[in-house]
């Protein structure tokens, strides 16, 4: 078959002749035309740069991370220890802020302020043979933490050793006074109990390195176990009836000695004042007959006339009737008639 004859041939000019039209229009630069918008070829995805960002931007913000987490604050009421595979390397108590090694150091925290602890209820006997039940509490502070964690390892373990030494210090301190001396608030010997407990727990906390410091121990609450608690609150009633009874004997002793003696007062009082009074009365009447005396030696008409008068007053009263001679001297003074 000839090529005039042939219609893949001719289809195959016809592509050619427009490959070459599209080329030559493609070299040909037409005037720009300002209403026309040029179409420009995309630029390809430069993938690697692209990863190459995101990697750096990745591992920034993981130092960023890594750093602000092992950056740490240190409080005022707190100690900082940090340990580095386990031993302790510094131990900081200034407040501020400090940081450590990333995967290798750790962190913890201990307390610095005053803390409270109660100690567990523990039955003593005191000297005279009462089982009691005391109940402490202690307040204390760590005083050394690199101590404290190598000989106590933790507040919980240094807690515990505190508590059997203030167990063992209570029970010996009271074993040396009777029951009535420890419920006794007044007591002399009670009242030192808890600065001697606390200086001999220090001293055994002391001995044994624990890092930490007893403040003050005190007791909250002294009771009695249950089985002899009413035997012992009988006896308690009986000694204080018989202490009663005693304080009233003495006392009624004591009011009859008052009494007497100021009987005993009274009477001499009595005795030397109607001795005073019986002098004074003796005098006063010895100086009134001495006047008597006197007055009548001057006129003894007179005095024979007031006796007689006087006489009258205790002899004769309404009922009495007296019969005289109309020439008496009486009847005559009775009936005005004094010549």
């Amino acid at each position: 078959m000839s090529n005039e004859q042939n219609p893949f041939k001719k289809i195959e000019d016809a592509l050619k002749k427009m490959g070459e039209t599209d080329q030559k229009r493609n070299t040909q630069k037409p005037d720009a035309d300002p209403k026309v918008t040029q179409m420009r070829p995309k630029r390809a995805f430069d993938m690697k740069k692209y990863t190459k960002l995101i990697i750096s931007l990745t591992v920034v913000f993981a130092i960023l991370v890594i750093l602000l987490s092992n950056l740490f604050i240190v409080k005022e009421n707190e100690y900082r220890v940090v340990r580095q595979f386990g031993e302790i390397t510094r131990i900081i108590e200034k407040p501020g802020m400090h940081m450590k090694i990333p995967f290798i150091q750790s962190v913890s925290t201990l307390p610095k302020n005053r803390m409270t602890s109660n100690v567990s209820e523990a039955e003593i006997n005191t000297k005279d043979k009462k089982r009691i039940i005391i109940d402490n509490y202690a307040i204390w502070h760590i005083t050394d933490p690199a101590k404290m964690i190598s000989n106590a390892r933790n507040i919980v373990n240094a807690e515990a050793r505190m508590e059997e030494f203030i167990y063992s210090v209570v029970r010996n301190e009271m074993g040396r006074l009777d029951y009535v001396n420890v419920v006794n608030d007044e007591d002399s010997s009670r009242g030192s109990l808890n600065d001697d407990v606390t200086a001999k727990v220090n001293k055994f906390l002391d001995d044994g390195n624990y890092g930490i410091k007893v403040v003050d121990v005190r007791m909250k609450r002294i009771d009695l176990p249950e089985e002899n608690e009413q035997s012992i609150y009988t006896r308690m009633i009986s000694e204080r009836d018989s202490t009663a009874q005693s304080y009233l004997s003495e006392g009624d002793a004591a009011k009859q000695k008052i009494e007497a003696e100021t009987d005993r007062v009274v009477q001499e009082m009595l005795a030397k004042a109607k001795k005073e009074a019986a002098i004074v009365t003796a005098q006063g009447e010895a100086e009134a007959a001495r006047i008597y005396n006197e007055a009548y030696a001057k006129d003894p008409e007179f005095y024979k006339l007031y006796r007689t008068l006087q006489s009258y007053t205790k002899v004769v009263d309404d009922e009495t009737m007296i019969i005289l001679p109309a020439d008496s001297p009486y009847a005559k003074l009775l009936s005005g008639n004094i010549e």
